[in-house]
């Protein structure tokens, strides 16, 4: 199951995000990361709330037509 949700990167296999994993941990340190994924969530969750909105917009506009 694993696979196939990361089947969508592009083909790279489980020592490929082994290397990139720890290449970011060397670049960031430790006690950085949770503060990049902190981050990373807040944006995600921005984004979403943004389409969220747009789709609730064009719903509406649809209703009043």
């Amino acid at each position: 199951m694993t696979l196939n949700i990361l089947s969508f990167i592009g083909g790279l296999g489980i020592s490929e995000i082994v290397v990139i994993a720890l290449i970011v941990l060397l670049l960031f340190g430790g006690k950085k990361i949770p503060e990049l994924m902190k981050g990373l969530g807040k944006g995600v969750r921005s984004f979403k709330d943004g389409l969220n909105d747009t789709t609730a917009s064009d719903d509406k506009k649809e209703d009043e037509a």
